[in-house]
């Protein structure tokens, strides 16, 4: 093909994904069409000349990752997977933003063919890549064998000017430069323009000298337009092996468009008929119907995507082949965790606590845990944000990650809780890990963001959430959880374990690690809780349904009341009960580590163990919203709704009422 004529050809595949995105937000009557019409010369290059990827095989291990941050700008990213052959339709694109369709406002991971992460809150997806080419470096260091390189492929992502200002870029992004992730590169759109004004109205920062601050390689495209200054601003970021590298692309926001290009109406509206009308003759586009794909274009971008990206995944397989050969056992053990299978037989290493090692916090029975299973579950990788030794996170005897032990199990975050949250999510989205991070619960608050869409996005991933409640102590109010336990139960999708002993903190480790459909957060307490004895006591293996019967008094005798609690109110409940034994009540404790598992049992379950008609007192150190489900219109809960206070955690407990006395007042109330 003569250059002139590939050049053409390269044109018109750009500008059809531009006219693509202008139609299919102009139909929607709603969406982002600046951005794509900008960056369309970028994600042509990158999809049919460097990015390692198979529209035939969309989950292939070893593809290059594509994180676009700045996700509101959807349609370049679905008009890319369509040009280049996903299963993705141009009637998916005509039903862009509407029910049940492939092309939500926002990529969705597991949604879309090729979409490989849930972004549209500013800066996550800058935190994911983070994540995912950190978790492509420790596979990569543990699997790949002398002469079988069967992990190496790169992390690219594209950032917008609100994804810079975002405080988990800055995170993220000094992360990354620490842990010196080269392969990890990342695109700046440099458009100048936000849906208030232009970018100096709110920030003037020198993104350059940021992040080569960070410890990044920085590089500059002057026009996007420019097709060769990208793919020798891509080559020089691959040589660069040492740090991860951002281009900043000088970018036209609503590119073509005659009134509209680099404005804020170019940002977050449809262009408007007439305007996309004018845009498309600007553009030389010879065609007047919306949603015209030229069949030269498609054949072209699809020629390209098969040489290059289909061809490397062809190549790799063959690669994967001998490397199997070579290496059988470390096949499949890499197979195992790609595929999310956990080890056989790894439950039976949970610690089994008695009267010589479990009267302790739950944090501390927590950080035993993990040091039981850790050796028998090898993907397990976990940190804190600079608390592991008050979350009790740190495996014994494994190396720090770092550019030096990239294969280290523990990952020191820093002071980071927003970009742990989002990078942990990179870890699990790329496979292979189960990671973990620990924080003190208040600061769940920092990382809700990232919590919450791993929980939309249905992530395997755990936090080790302590330090509970009031029992924390001396610290005082700003450091003890009121709300927190509460805000995290109204989130779809998230399992909360709130465990009362160190026997079922055994027991919500082995749920948080079987439980595959979501995140869990563990809620342990900072202060030490009494090892219930189970050989008078209900088995704590009843934790994975959420809730159960501890406890019943008076042998023979029905329950007149039921005292409902979690955590560190359980061993209260308990004493409450002998009190009301030694009065004639008899009662029934349930002890209800887990409100979202408890109500996903079935009927009959939850009504064994909740009998209508018997009234109920909850009582735990939190605010009580939680519970008035549970303890019905009648029923009694005790908790916090104010915020704590600095003192002693006993001084505490007696001044907020979260006592023994209390409950039994309140059951003797109920019935009388």
């Amino acid at each position: 093909m003569a250059a002139s004529a590939a050049l053409d050809l390269d044109q018109l595949a750009i500008n059809t994904l531009r006219t693509l995105a202008m139609d299919a937000v102009q139909a929607a009557e709603s969406g982002h069409p600046g951005t794509p019409m900008a960056l369309a010369p970028l994600a042509y290059v990158l999809y049919t000349r460097h990015l390692r990827h198979a529209p035939s095989n969309p989950h292939w291990q070893d593809r290059d990752r594509f994180v676009l941050s700045a996700g509101h700008a959807s349609m370049l990213l679905y008009g890319t997977l369509f040009l280049s052959g996903y299963d993705l339709s141009l009637d998916d694109l005509k039903k862009f933003r509407q029910w049940q369709s492939k092309t939500p406002g926002h990529p969705e991971v597991g949604h879309t063919p090729g979409v490989e992460t849930t972004t549209g809150p500013l800066g996550q997806g800058i935190g994911n890549a983070v994540g995912l080419a950190l978790a492509e470096r420790a596979l990569a260091a543990t699997f790949n064998a002398p002469g079988h390189a069967v992990i190496d492929h790169y992390t690219y992502f594209i950032a917008g000017d609100g994804c810079l200002m975002e405080g988990i870029s800055h995170e993220a992004a000094s992360f990354a430069g620490n842990q010196k992730l080269g392969k990890l590169i990342g695109f700046y759109d440099d458009n100048n323009i936000t849906i208030d004004g232009t970018v100096d109205l709110a920030c003037s920062d020198d993104a350059a000298a940021r992040f080569a601050s960070y410890g990044w390689h920085v590089l500059h495209i002057a026009d996007v337009n420019d097709l060769p200054s990208i793919d020798r601003a891509i080559a020089a970021a691959k040589a660069e092996t040492q740090r991860p590298t951002l281009i900043i692309t000088k970018t036209q926001i609503g590119y073509g468009s005659p009134n509209r290009a680099n404005t804020p109406k170019a940002h977050g509206e449809p262009l408007g008929k007439d305007e996309i009308a004018l845009t498309k003759q600007a553009l030389g586009w010879p065609y007047a119907e919306p949603f015209t794909v030229p069949a030269e274009a498609v054949a072209h971008w699809r020629a390209q995507v098969a040489g290059y990206g289909e061809a490397a995944h062809a190549e790799w397989m063959v690669r994967f082949a001998a490397f199997a050969k070579a290496n059988p056992d470390v096949a499949k053990e890499l197979g195992r965790r790609w595929h999310g299978d956990l080890p056989a037989g790894w439950a039976k290493h949970l610690t089994a606590f008695d009267a010589t090692n479990g009267s302790v916090a739950s944090r501390a029975a927590s950080g035993t845990v993990i040091n039981a299973i850790a050796p028998h579950v090898p993907e397990l990788v976990g940190g804190s944000a600079d608390l592991a030794g008050s979350n009790l996170t740190t495996i014994k005897g494994a190396p720090v990650c770092s550019a030096t032990h990239p294969e280290g199990r523990n990952i020191a975050y820093g002071i980071r809780e927003h970009a742990m949250g989002a990078i942990m999510n990179g870890v699990a989205l790329h496979g292979g890990f189960i990671p973990f991070g620990g924080t003190f619960l208040v600061f769940a608050d920092y990382m809700r963001p990232a919590i919450r869409l791993a929980a939309l996005m249905k992530q395997h991933v755990i936090y080790v959430f302590t330090h509970d409640s009031i029992g924390l102590g001396e610290d005082g109010p700003t450091h003890q959880p009121v709300e927190q336990i509460t805000a995290l139960r109204c989130i779809p999708n998230l399992v909360v374990l709130r465990p009362a002993d160190a026997t079922e903190t055994a027991e919500a480790w082995r749920v948080a690690v079987e439980h595959k459909t979501g995140p869990v957060a563990l809620i342990l307490t900072r202060q030490k809780l009494p090892l219930i004895d189970r050989t008078t006591h209900t088995a704590a293996a009843h934790v994975a349904h959420g809730a159960y019967v501890l406890s019943n008094t008076l042998d023979g005798t029905a329950a007149r009341a039921i005292i409902l609690a979690s955590g560190s109110e359980v061993p209260i409940a308990l004493a409450a009960q002998q009190t009301l034994a030694a009065d004639g009540i008899a009662t029934r404790v349930v002890s209800a580590p887990s409100l979202e598992l408890f109500a996903k049992e079935s009927p009959k379950y939850r009504n064994a163990v909740l009998p209508a008609g018997v009234p109920r007192v909850a009582i735990e150190a939190a605010h009580p919203m939680s519970w008035y489900r549970w303890v019905g219109e009648h029923g009694t809960v005790i908790g916090i709704d104010t915020f704590g206070a600095s003192a002693p955690a006993p001084k505490l407990y007696a001044e907020y009422g979260i006592t023994a006395p209390r409950v039994v007042e309140a059951v003797k109330a109920l019935l009388a």
